[in-house]
């Protein structure tokens, strides 16, 4: 419904900013002040001769024009000014014949709070409206017919004001949903980074170590089978980059595999390009945790095993993933010299990648020396419908691969 809406509303505001349709709506406004000046004009030389008519008339045709003169220009204090003589135009004709600057009185009233700032809109309509209290008498009506007008003249205020303050509110409500798709763009680019670099330098990486390692072996004349076996690694690990690219592509469109048979899957490619051993605990159900955790649970996993291969080569690497009631725990430490290795706060993409993902999700990161190696420990929350996950009941489910 509101879609619809928003499009009969923009119909709507271009049909009124059209140039043919603002012309003709200014003719339509110069026509009636006219017909006011006019009949003010003759009544006045009925009771003050020609010259009283001529008098009557200069004012009616300069209030007319500094009025159009408003509508057409931007400037709230130009227009504070010009909309004011627009009033005293119309006070002066009402001050010659009965209604005869009404035009004037209530086009200005309209316009004030659409082309001055509210203040001094506020204190023109209020004098507006006093001045033609103490002025009508002048050529005759008082009584219920005054009260009648005054009235009409505030409700006409009142109005104006209101439908001014729901353009505003329509306005500033349309740049915070622009602001918010802004934001939205930057996150989704800052989002899509983190994924080109979590599967492209995890599994890069680890090709060009293998590549490298068999150009060393050619140029030295050593054994071509251990190349070639180092070839061969890195086309199975091209083609298993391959695979986690469609496996994201995958997890975007709402399918992805279970999180701990993804552990498992990186734990196996670790320990076949590294020859070191890998072991992955899963203790409880992950199956609550909801797709930005289980992403940035698995993207983690991936990225403190690639930093294990490339700073602790051929080190033994654990990987626990612990659900503790509204908290899901990851953490993998590696058994190597800690020497050399990022530090906690993270310097590089990889480690802030991490802690971005954490953040996001209100969870946090951890990095840093962990005995004799180094560990990764990554913390976010167990959800289930916007509500952290009670406490399950029964024995937590446990395995070791």
């Amino acid at each position: 419904m509101a879609e619809p809406r928003g499009r009969r509303y923009r119909a709507a505001v271009a049909f009124f900013c059209h140039p043919l349709v603002r012309r003709a709506f200014a003719v339509l406004l110069a026509g009636q002040m006219l017909y006011g000046t006019g009949f003010a004009a003759v009544t006045a030389a009925r009771r003050w001769g020609w010259p009283g008519a001529a008098a009557v008339a200069a004012a009616g045709v300069a209030a007319a024009a500094c009025c159009l003169l408003a509508l057409a220009r931007e400037g709230e204090r130009r227009n504070a000014v010009l909309l004011g003589l627009t009033l005293l135009g119309g006070l002066a004709l009402n001050a010659a014949a009965v209604y005869g600057g009404m035009a004037f009185l209530y086009i200005a009233v309209y316009a004030l709070p659409f082309r001055t700032a509210p203040r001094p809109a506020t204190a023109l309509i209020a004098s507006g409206i006093t001045a033609f209290a103490a002025v009508s008498p002048l050529s005759g009506p008082a009584g219920w017919e005054l009260g009648g007008n005054l009235l009409g003249l505030g409700y006409a205020a009142v109005l104006a004001f209101l439908i001014r303050q729901l353009v505003v509110t329509r306005e500033r409500s349309a740049e915070a949903a622009e602001a918010r798709a802004r934001e939205a763009v930057l996150a989704e680019r800052t989002r899509l980074a983190r994924e080109v670099h979590d599967i492209l330098a995890h599994s890069q990486s680890a090709q060009i170590v293998h590549l490298e390692g068999a150009r060393l072996m050619l140029e030295r004349g050593r054994d071509p089978a251990a190349a070639l076996e180092r070839v061969n690694r890195a086309a199975g690990l091209a083609r298993t980059s391959l695979e986690e690219t469609r496996r994201a592509l995958d997890a975007l469109r709402g399918q992805e595999l279970p999180l701990a048979e993804r552990l498992e899957r990186l734990a196996v490619e670790y320990r076949s390009v590294t020859g070191a051993a890998c072991t992955v605990s899963v203790t409880g159900d992950p199956g609550p945790l909801e797709a930005e955790a289980r992403l940035a649970v698995a993207r983690t996993a991936q990225e403190a095993l690639t930093n294990a291969r490339k700073h602790a080569p051929g080190a033994p690497v654990t990987v626990d993933l612990r659900l503790r009631e509204d908290w899901c725990e990851l953490e993998v430490r590696d058994e190597g010299g800690a020497a050399g290795r990022p530090p906690a706060a993270g310097s590089g993409y990889g480690l802030v990648g991490m802690r971005e993902r954490a953040e996001l999700i209100g969870g946090s990161l951890t990095a840093g020396p962990s005995g004799e190696g180094f560990g990764v420990l990554l913390r976010v929350p167990v959800r289930r419908g916007g509500e952290p996950r009670a406490a399950r009941n029964g024995a937590a489910e446990s395995r070791t691969t």
